[in-house]
């Protein structure tokens, strides 16, 4: 286990599959997020689906999602069925995590804004300034990790569909 100054800013990236381009996020909350997202993905029934204890993602079986009364607890659970996913509004779209991380002045010479129609916009990083990015954040005191598993993970990529 690697040591690390408490100040220090913790990133994980990797290539994004579903856009073929850079993706940046939180260190701290990103595998907390993929064990989330596994949990679920491993509930067989809705008693289980609706049991999942979430902190750092919304529960999208959970009550505030469905009535109860419609999905008894042990009906049979399929996250790719669950509405905020077919319609790709959960989990968050990871591409939109590099705004929140990256300092300003990288976001704008290293990526590049783009608007989506449902989601809103994300940083689209070209692979190609991967080395150049990485380098400038180790500079800046960041711990970078590259983890495209994870990276896809939290983005919905292979879980069940």
């Amino acid at each position: 286990m690697t040591t690390h100054h408490p100040n220090t800013r913790r990133l994980v990236y990797g290539q994004a599959t579903n856009y073929d381009c850079l993706a940046f996020v939180d260190a701290e909350t990103a595998a907390g997020e993929a064990a989330e997202i596994r949990a679920l993905a491993a509930a067989r029934t809705w008693g289980e689906a609706r049991q999942v204890q979430m902190t750092h993602l919304e529960n999208p079986a959970g009550p505030e999602c469905y009535e109860e009364d419609d999905y008894a607890d042990d009906k049979p659970f399929d996250i790719t069925e669950l509405g905020a996913i077919v319609d790709g509004n959960w989990p968050r779209m990871v591409t939109t995590r590099a705004l929140d991380v990256l300092p300003q002045d990288l976001q704008d010479r290293y990526g590049e804004l783009v608007l989506t129609v449902h989601d809103g916009e994300y940083l689209k990083i070209p692979l190609g300034g991967e080395a150049e990015l990485v380098a400038e954040l180790r500079k800046r005191g960041y711990e970078v990790t590259r983890d495209d598993e994870t990276i896809n993970l939290i983005d919905g990529v292979g879980v069940g569909w």
